[in-house]
């Protein structure tokens, strides 16, 4: 699907300088960094939301020694 994105002008001088020293295109390098860097913020999101569960009583909570014992991992 099509997008349009603005972005300020000392990063479209980096993409651009970077598209002409590797002959790839602006494009190829804005998705590269997008895939890259989805996780990490979807992450950040899920790890946000967790965390007010936790704080808000309704997300239960395993303790580290359960957690190793239940996978053979206790001392």
């Amino acid at each position: 699907m099509p997008m349009s994105l603005r972005l300020p002008s000392e990063i479209e001088d980096r993409l651009t300088a970077l598209a002409a020293l590797t002959g790839r295109s602006k494009t190829f390098y804005a998705t590269e960094a997008i895939v890259e860097h989805l996780d990490d913020l979807e992450d950040a999101h899920l790890s946000a939301e967790i965390r007010n569960r936790i704080r808000a009583g309704t997300e239960a909570r395993i303790p580290l020694t359960d957690l190793l014992a239940e996978h053979g991992l206790a001392d």
